[in-house]
């Protein structure tokens, strides 16, 4: 959705190349580019879908399918980080003060329909093609159905549903289309005929097959609240899903695997977006959310997305080695303190491990503490918190790449424009863990407790494995104690306790993952707005800025949109604005 000013002065640069050019330019393609004609052929419908599943990587920090910022930070997983002065403009979504015209709103929306022309153009094209292979034609169609469905859900969710619709029948390059309709229903058409025309397996594990299809569409019911049509699929997924190398989906014993470069595309992954070692193609959209400090340590820039002190200390477990579903790990004793260092003591760190507090072992999977191992770059650093009023003294961990990743040339500080970094490692967009704990809440909300109990049980049952057990020299690094709900606790009786358990497993497994918000949004707005509120509330104890936040109302289960789009598309001939702002923004 261009500016009308940019396709004036476009129309305008025509006209004064065809006055000055004689009649043969207009039948020649300008050099660089390539015509849809020239691609109306099996290799060219191969080559625009690529190109639509390219939209995956070629996203700004604002735009990543990962919402670093939009799930995990609006959501509490983390805060901004970095220093007050770099990337202000999130300093007001942190504080739950976004107007709508904060840039990383447009980044998000342009990338959504970025996506979807991509997609749309590739699905016209084919339209011209004759004698296309039945079976390719199929697979294409199913694939492009897919990221359409892809790119819009992830619309729906930071905007809510009532957002342009704008598919392949529509050939104007510059539509102008009402925001007045609910587009989960068109979504769902989409991913219904992936369903149909993908296969099992694919010739490259980074295509979408049946399964990714199905796995989506449970996530797209799940967000809009359709329980009682997720809950087969969920099961069917589990039970019978595949790989697209035609591996039977399983959690992996070792955690890890989910996150290095050399185990991509595991039996846990139902869709990964695919990520190289090169520039332009290594996850820029994450390219801020990295340890700060020099260039041999884990990134060297730039200190953004630091995990929250509600966050860690949600790992707290008690004397049974269970969460503390009553909210009492907002209490002290905390996991963390910070470190005093004695009289004299060089290079102390700025806070050390509370190992008189229980934790969870999934605590040190998902972030990054002084005095435990990170990967395998030893103990984190005081140069790797670039302000630590302003972010507290975490950092992400599971994204970030190793030191063997990085001495492999899989991995690299300056991936990002040559100064941010970035990393082969494929992050999954849709993985089995996820699945799991949708379909437990699932089973919960009808009643089967033990059931979804049973679900809960097998994601702790694999975090308490010894692989994923942090050492120190040989001893486990933190006071980790983890255990099995047994059948005698609450949750196998009382469903508000189930489904209080459910919630909490999916908040630690899920943890620095970009979902958390979105999951807030899905339980509810009343439930979304105490989550924020007590967030805040716990926050502000510990980093001053808290104190200034708002608190999100629940109401507001979308953010805006973006300004700049609302005054671009203006009004239609009746002057009815084409973009409404959700009656929550107004």
């Amino acid at each position: 959705m261009k500016q009308n000013n940019l396709f004036y002065i476009l129309i305008v640069s025509i006209t004064i190349l065809l006055i000055s050019c004689g009649e043969d330019f207009l039948y020649k393609a300008p050099q660089g580019s390539i015509d849809q004609d020239a691609l109306k052929s099996q290799t060219g419908i191969d080559l625009l879908t690529v190109t639509a599943y390219a939209n995956l990587t070629e996203n700004g920090w604002g735009a990543s399918p990962f919402n670093w910022t939009f799930g995990g930070m609006y959501g509490g997983d983390a805060n901004k980080g970095s220093d007050t002065n770099d990337q202000s403009v999130l300093n007001e979504m942190e504080k739950y003060d976004v107007a709508s015209t904060n840039g990383y709103l447009g980044d998000k929306w342009n990338w959504i329909y970025k996506g979807v022309k991509r997609v749309n153009i590739a699905l016209q094209t084919m339209a011209m093609v004759e004698d296309l292979p039945e079976a390719f034609q199929s697979k294409r169609n199913g694939e492009l159905h897919f990221l359409r469905a892809l790119f819009y859900f992830e619309g729906i969710k930071v905007f809510g549903p009532y957002i342009p619709w704008i598919d392949e029948t529509i050939t104007d390059n510059d539509p102008k289309v009402h925001n007045d309709i609910d587009i989960y229903p068109k979504v769902l058409e989409d991913i219904d005929i992936a369903i149909r025309d993908l296969p099992n397996t694919q010739d490259a594990s980074g295509r979408a097959n049946i399964w990714a299809a199905k796995a989506l569409k449970t996530k797209i019911l799940m967000q809009k609240g359709d329980l009682a049509a997720a809950k087969p699929i969920l099961k069917d997924i589990i039970d019978n899903g595949q790989t697209s190398n035609g591996a039977k989906y399983a959690l992996e014993d070792d955690m890890n695997a989910n996150f290095d470069s050399y185990r991509d595309n595991g039996k846990e992954s139902i869709f990964a977006v695919q990520f190289s070692a090169e520039s332009g193609n290594a996850n820029s959209g994450m390219s801020l959310c990295y340890p700060y400090g020099g260039a041999t340590e884990p990134g060297g820039c730039c200190g953004f997305y630091q995990p929250s002190y509600e966050l860690a200390n949600s790992f707290k477990v008690g004397e049974d080695g269970l969460p503390l579903l009553d909210n009492s790990y907002r209490n002290a004793p905390f996991v963390d303190m910070k470190y005093v260092p004695a009289e004299g003591e060089q290079n102390a760190p700025l806070s050390k491990n509370n190992n008189d507090v229980a934790v969870d072992p999934r605590i040190d999977f998902a972030i990054g503490r002084y005095g435990i191992p990170y990967k395998d770059w030893g103990l984190p650093k005081n140069s790797w918190v670039r302000d630590v009023n302003n972010g507290g003294y975490y950092v992400p961990k599971k994204h970030v790449y190793t030191k063997r990743e990085l001495d492999a040339g899989l991995a690299n500080g300056g991936f990002h424009d040559g100064w941010a970094p970035g990393s082969a490692m494929n992050l999954q967009y849709l993985s089995l863990r996820d699945i799991i704990l949708l379909y437990a809440e699932c089973l919960a909300n009808d009643d089967d407790l033990s059931g979804a109990m049973e679900l809960v049980n097998q994601i702790r049952a694999r975090a308490a494995l010894d692989v994923n057990i942090i050492k120190n020299n040989g001893k486990p690094a933190a006071n980790y104690k983890i255990a099995n709900y047994p059948p005698s606790h609450a949750a196998f009786s009382d469903k508000e306790t189930c489904i209080k358990a459910v919630r909490m497993e999916r908040k630690l497994e899920l943890a620095m993952e970009g979902q958390r918000w979105f999951d807030l949004v899905r339980w509810g707005g009343e439930e979304m707005a105490k989550a924020i509120s007590d967030y805040v509330e716990f926050e502000k104890a510990h980093i001053n800025k808290f104190a200034f936040s708002n608190k999100l109302p629940a109401s507001k289960t979308m953010f805006p949109l973006p300004q700049e789009q609302v005054q671009t598309m203006g009004n239609d001939e009746n002057g009815k604005p084409y973009l409404l702002q959700p009656e929550p923004w107004r």
